[in-house]
C-alpha cells in the first residue's frame, strides 16, 4: 500500500509543475507578440496602441513587469515599484515595461484598469505600458493567473533575475542592486 502516498504526491506536484514559469536566466524571454491594443502611446496628449512584441525588449536595461488587470496583482509588487522610482535610473539606458493582461481583470472592471494605465503613461510617459487584451504575455511565459512578475533584463534583453509572484524586501533589493551593475 506504498503506492497510494506515492500516486498522491505526484498528484500534488502536477499543478506547482504547470504553474511554473519558463524565464530562463541567461537567456531572452520566449517570443510573444501582442496585437489586440499592444503598446499604449502618449504623443501631443492623444493615446494610440501598436502591436508589442518581445524582440523590442533589447536595448536598455530594463524591468518587464507582467502584471494581471486587478489591484491586488498591482500591490504584490508595489514596493519594487517604489524602488524604481526612488533609484531614478537613467532614462537613456533604463526603462520599464509594465505588461497589464486586461483578459485576467475582474469582469466590469475592464474600463477602470485601462484609466489607470493611461493616468500612469501620463505621469510616466518615458516607460512604456502594454495592453494584453487575450493574455498572450502570461501564456506565452507560463506566469501565474492572478499574479505579478519582476523580470530584469540586461541591454540585451537577456534575462538576468526573475520572480513571478510577491518580492520580499530582500529580493528587491537584490533586483535594484543588480540594475545598477546592470547600469555601470
Amino acid at each position: 500500500m506504498r503506492i497510494f502516498p506515492l500516486i498522491a504526491t505526484i498528484a500534488l506536484l502536477f499543478p506547482a509543475l504547470a504553474l511554473a514559469h519558463n524565464l530562463k536566466i541567461g537567456e531572452r524571454v520566449p517570443a510573444v507578440g501582442v496585437k489586440d491594443e499592444g503598446e499604449l502611446v502618449l504623443k501631443q496628449d492623444k493615446f494610440s496602441y501598436h502591436p508589442w512584441n518581445s524582440a523590442q525588449l533589447a536595448g536598455k536595461v530594463r524591468v518587464v513587469l507582467p502584471i494581471a488587470g486587478r489591484s491586488s496583482a498591482k500591490e504584490m509588487n508595489a514596493a519594487m515599484i517604489e524602488a524604481i522610482k526612488s533609484a531614478n535610473f537613467p532614462r537613456d539606458r533604463y526603462q520599464t515595461t509594465t505588461i497589464v493582461n486586461t483578459d485576467d481583470a475582474i469582469p466590469g472592471t475592464g474600463m477602470f484598469v485601462t484609466s489607470s494605465i493611461k493616468s500612469n503613461k501620463q505621469q510616466y510617459p518615458w516607460s512604456q505600458f502594454v495592453i494584453d487584451d487575450n493574455g498572450n504575455v502570461q501564456k506565452a511565459w507560463l506566469l501565474k493567473p492572478a499574479s505579478s512578475a519582476v523580470v530584469v533584463l540586461d541591454k540585451q534583453g537577456v534575462v538576468r533575475w526573475v520572480k513571478d509572484g510577491a518580492l520580499t524586501d530582500k529580493e528587491v533589493q537584490q533586483a535594484i542592486t543588480l540594475l545598477h551593475e546592470l547600469l555601470k
